[in-house]
C-alpha cells in the first residue's frame, strides 16, 4: 500500500512530534493504553473499524527513525478471537512551500476476521486510519495560543504613592486623603472593632439631626401665661368702659 497525506506543519516539526512516542501515541486512532508500568507507551489495546466490522487487537507498535525516514512495526493478536495481525510501514516527510508531505509504504500480514475482508476494504479503512492520524499529528505540532494582554491604563503601568498614570486622560491616585476621612481615620484609631461598625458615618455622609423641639417647648412656657394676660385685660378694660357710658 501507498498513501500520501498532506498537512500545513513544517518538516522539522513533524519529525519532532515522530520522535515522541508519547505524543505519537496520542494520535493513532482507536490506541488504549495499558495500565501497566512495564507498558510502553505505544501499547495497548487498538480498536479497528473495517467493513461495517470493530475489532479489537492487543499488541504493540515501535517507531525507529533511520538516515530521516521512519519505520514502523506492530503486532496484535485480537481480543475477542485467535486472528491476528502483522504491520511494516515507512514513513518519508516531503518538504513543500505551504507545508509537509507524508509518504507511507507499507502492508500488513493478517489472520482470522481481517483476512476474511476484501483486500480493497482493508485498504480503504487503512488510508482512512493513516488520514485521521496525520490530522491528529499536526495539531500535535501547533504551538499553544497566547493570550491577548491588554494594558488596563494604556502604555505606563500604575504607579505608587501618588503618581500619575498615563493613558487617554491623566489617572492622578491622591497622596493624602480627604480631610473628612482623615479625622473619621484618626477618631477610629484606637477603637474597638464593634465601636467602629457602629459607629455613625461622618462628613457628608453623617444624618441630618432632627429639629430641635426644645426651644419650641420654651417658647410655650412664657408665650400662654402672656396671651392670658392678655385676654384678662380685655375684659377688665371692657366692664370699665360698660361703667362709664
Amino acid at each position: 500500500m501507498e498513501h500520501e497525506v498532506f498537512v500545513p506543519v513544517t518538516a522539522e516539526a513533524l519529525r519532532q512530534a515522530l520522535g515522541d512516542p508519547v505524543r505519537v501515541a496520542r494520535c493513532v486512532p482507536g490506541l488504549q493504553h495499558d495500565a501497566e508500568e512495564s507498558a510502553g507507551p505505544l501499547s495497548g489495546r487498538m480498536k479497528v473499524r473495517i467493513g461495517g466490522h470493530t475489532i479489537t487487537y492487543r499488541g504493540a507498535l515501535t517507531l525507529v527513525e533511520r538516515d530521516g525516514v521512519f519505520e514502523v512495526e506492530g503486532e496484535g493478536e485480537e481480543v475477542r478471537g485467535s486472528g491476528s495481525a502483522k504491520l511494516t510501514l515507512t514513513v518519508r516527510l516531503m518538504e513543500t512551500p505551504d507545508g509537509t508531505t507524508l509518504a507511507f509504504t507499507g502492508g500488513s500480514r493478517s489472520e482470522g476476521r481481517l483476512a476474511e475482508l476484501p483486500a480493497e476494504t482493508t485498504i480503504a479503512a487503512a488510508r482512512r486510519l493513516l488520514d485521521r492520524f496525520v490530522a491528529r499529528l499536526g495539531e500535535e505540532t501547533e504551538p499553544p495560543e497566547v493570550a491577548e494582554v491588554l494594558p488596563e491604563f494604556g502604555p505606563e503601568s500604575p504607579g505608587l504613592d501618588g503618581e500619575t498614570v498615563s493613558g487617554e486622560g491623566d489617572f492622578i491616585i491622591p497622596d493624602e486623603p480627604p480631610a473628612e476621612a482623615a479625622h473619621a481615620r484618626r477618631t477610629m484609631i484606637g477603637r474597638s472593632a464593634e465601636e467602629v461598625d457602629h459607629a455613625p458615618p461622618r462628613g457628608r455622609y453623617a444624618p441630618v439631626p432632627a429639629p430641635d423641639t426644645g426651644g419650641a417647648r420654651a417658647t410655650l412656657r412664657w408665650v400662654a401665661p402672656a396671651a392670658a394676660l392678655a385676654l384678662a385685660s380685655a375684659v377688665v378694660v371692657g366692664r370699665a368702659l360698660r361703667r362709664r357710658k
